[in-house]
């Protein structure tokens, strides 16, 4: 191949690889618009949303405790995860929070209906993820501050590290709130009493005190 012919094959696949970075974006704001929406009906209860109130009593019903953290933190990372990702600021961190508040809705509510969303499956959850990790992998494009400020990381190495720590942010939150139900449960066998039990515990404190005081007076 001449020179001239390399030439023009390095101009085309740069090109190609410039059109590819650019045709990311309307993927990017999609996402990124969609969890931002997710996250304010959670926190605001915006477009049909729950609120705080709502959410707290979504994420008690899963297992999710403390509830009203729970919910706020669900909320913020949606928010924050959806806005970086539709801006291209932060892109693998964006794809990280994403990857994390999906695989918690697969692992606390999709997962025992399967795959396939039409039985309440995590079929939607799963093209998520790997839309975000695509677009950290691929990068945000030329419309995006990444690129604006200089700082495109790109390449399968951010792919991987971006799902990876959304997996270990997930794992950890569900840790988390299995150790909170295990310490509120100890604490209920230890100190709990049975509303029976509480009734007949200040029935004799009360009689105590009225042969206490009637002692006194006499």
């Amino acid at each position: 191949m001449s020179r001239a012919a390399k030439r023009r094959s390095r101009s085309k696949q740069t090109t190609s690889t410039k059109a590819s970075t650019l045709a990311i974006t309307p993927l990017r704001l999609v996402v990124g618009g969609l969890f931002m929406g997710h996250g304010l009906q959670k926190l605001r209860g915006w477009f049909g949303g729950g609120g705080l109130e709502g959410t707290a009593e979504m994420m008690e019903h899963v297992g999710l405790v403390p509830p009203k953290p729970a919910a706020v933190a669900a909320g913020v990372t949606e928010t924050a995860g959806g806005a970086l990702m539709a801006t291209g600021y932060h892109t693998p961190m964006a794809a990280a929070m994403i990857t994390g508040v999906m695989s918690t809705a697969i692992d606390k509510v999709h997962a025992p209906h399967g795959l396939w969303v039409t039985n309440g499956g995590y079929e939607y959850n799963l093209v998520l993820i790997a839309s975000a990790a695509a677009i950290a992998g691929v990068g945000p494009g030329p419309i995006s501050l990444d690129a604006r400020r200089g700082r495109y990381r790109t390449g399968l190495g951010w792919c991987i590290a971006a799902v990876a720590a959304g997996l270990a942010g997930s794992r950890l939150v569900a840790r988390l709130a299995e150790v909170q139900r295990e310490t509120d449960e100890a604490i209920d066998a230890n100190f709990g009493l049975p509303e029976p039990a509480m009734e007949h515990a200040q029935r004799l404190s009360a009689e105590r005190e009225m042969e206490h005081s009637q002692r006194l007076s006499a």
